[in-house]
């Protein structure tokens, strides 16, 4: 139980949290990921899209937070509370390997940008990059195991590292725009029709899922806050702003270079749009703040991927070990697994020829599955009126609006991306129900319900067919 004197979070310290959780790698890379896939029309469509699906998912995680107080313990009891054990561990064994994905796409990152110094680096997934990368991983790793959790001023010099150096980059561009250039771009740089748009509007929609990951991050908190109805105000403005951002931070550049230019920079790109503005010391202060950045964000997200499952385990859904501290109060079994998960992803790099864009999707689509759970379980609470007996119609209404539009956009968005990173996705889920098994055995309960196991062998098919399909290269990484 959380105590009144630990409850002292206001609805702007909440606020910060969710723009700290989503402002993170994924907006140093618009400019080049868009301008690779589509023009300025293409890009409103894929964020008119992907800010009304996720403007719905943060009013379900917003009426939740007030209509299931109880479930504070991450959004993975959501699942478990609406649809079971199984469904409840895959959307936290989600979004544990989706966030240990996320933590590789920063290493790659900061390999890129040094890259650009350093050649041996090249795109952040050569070996002497992973080499780096790895000392850094176990490095932060020790550190974290002799008891830094609370990390304040590193936390408000990273909020300043990223917010300055974007908000800068917006005030240079929109002096720097032209409208010609951005009319020669609007169309995706030729002569298409609505058809070939809306293909490269597809090709987007992974990435707009990535930069808003951590809409959740004060609904995670929740049980901090004085008053649990700021937790949705929080998260609805929280992701506003954020929405703004990258919008600006996505158009932008189609009014300073075209769009062929633009596809070809090295990321981050947005470094690589400011130095074409204002000379090579726009590079060094986006790469500078981006790196400050990344590392303040990587050290958080691999607190959150040991807290996931660390948490998970107070729930019976991996083994109870994951549940064990040190003698610093650090979930320590959970914290190895977490880095041994990126140290394996961080070695798979090397194989991959688009290593950020790859880590980048597969986040992504493993993020969109306890996503999907979460407004599923909105809608299934609204649908049969449980916590609505007080309610007006209207209200419920509303809601049940709000859910079944988040429900179809997460659908959406996993089928948009498509059916290769759902099996990339089931290549992960089937070795890892392991965890779910020997938790299931531990209790001496029975395993799965005869729904759960036709899941589970749904799984294991998709992960054959994935690993069939690596074999003959069908999916290429």
């Amino acid at each position: 139980m959380t105590t009144e004197g630990e409850r002292n979070l206001n609805r702007t310290t909440m606020m910060g949290m969710v723009v700290g959780s989503m402002v993170g790698a994924g907006i140093f890379s618009l400019p080049a990921t868009f301008g690779n896939a589509t023009g300025p029309f293409g890009a409103l469509i894929a964020w008119l899209i992907a800010g009304t699906g996720m403007l719905m998912l943060a009013f379900v995680f917003q009426f939740l937070a007030v209509r299931k107080p109880e479930l504070d313990a991450g959004i993975f009891t959501y699942a478990k509370e609406g649809f079971g054990n199984y469904l409840g561990f895959i959307a936290a064994f989600g979004f544990w390997a989706g966030s240990c994905l996320g933590n590789t796409t920063y290493f790659v990152l900061i390999k890129s940008t040094l890259g650009a110094a350093v050649p041996a680096f090249g795109e952040g997934n050569t070996i002497p990059a992973v080499i780096v990368s790895s000392i850094i991983l176990w490095s932060i790793h020790f550190m974290i195991l002799r008891g830094v959790k609370q990390a304040a001023a590193i936390n408000k010099v990273v909020t300043v590292a990223k917010i300055v150096p974007i908000i800068i980059f917006i005030i240079i561009l929109v002096f720097a725009f032209k409208k010609d250039l951005f009319s020669a771009n609007f169309w995706g740089g030729g002569d298409y029709k609505l058809a070939d748009v809306m293909s490269q509007v597809r090709r987007t929609m992974l990435v707009t899922v990535f930069v808003f990951i951590g809409v959740e991050g004060a609904s995670v908190f929740s049980r901090y806050a004085k008053n649990r109805a700021d937790v949705g105000w929080a998260t609805v403005m929280g992701f506003l702003g954020v929405l703004c951002l990258m919008v600006l931070v996505t158009l932008l550049p189609y009014g300073a270079m075209l769009r062929p230019e633009i596809a070809d920079l090295r990321q981050p790109s947005m470094a690589g749009v400011l130095q074409h503005v204002v000379g090579n010391w726009g590079a060094i202060f986006i790469s500078a703040g981006l790196i400050v950045s990344v590392l303040g964000a990587y050290l958080a997200w691999t607190l959150l991927c040991a807290e996931a499952l660390f948490t998970a385990s107070k729930y019976d859904l991996v083994p109870k070990v994951f549940g064990r501290e040190n003698k610093n109060g650090v979930p320590h079994i959970a914290l190895w697994l977490t880095n041994s998960l990126v140290q394996i992803f961080l070695i798979m790099t090397i194989f991959a020829q688009y290593a950020f864009d790859l880590t980048l999707e597969m986040t992504s689509a493993m993020t969109l599955i306890p996503y999907l759970l979460v407004a599923a379980y909105g809608f299934k609470l609204a649908y049969t009126r449980e916590t609505y007996a007080a309610d007006p119609a209207r209200l419920r209404n509303r809601e049940l609006g709000f859910a079944l539009t988040a429900t179809l956009y997460a659908i959406f968005m996993i089928m948009a991306g498509g059916l290769e990173y759902v099996l990339l996705a089931c290549i992960l889920f089937a070795p890892g129900t392991l965890l779910f098994i020997f938790a299931r055995r531990e209790l001496k309960l029975s395993t799965f319900s005869k729904s759960e196991l036709m899941l589970f062998i749904a799984i294991l098919v998709g992960a054959i067919i994935g690993i069939y399909a690596l074999a003959t290269g069908a999916i290429t990484l």
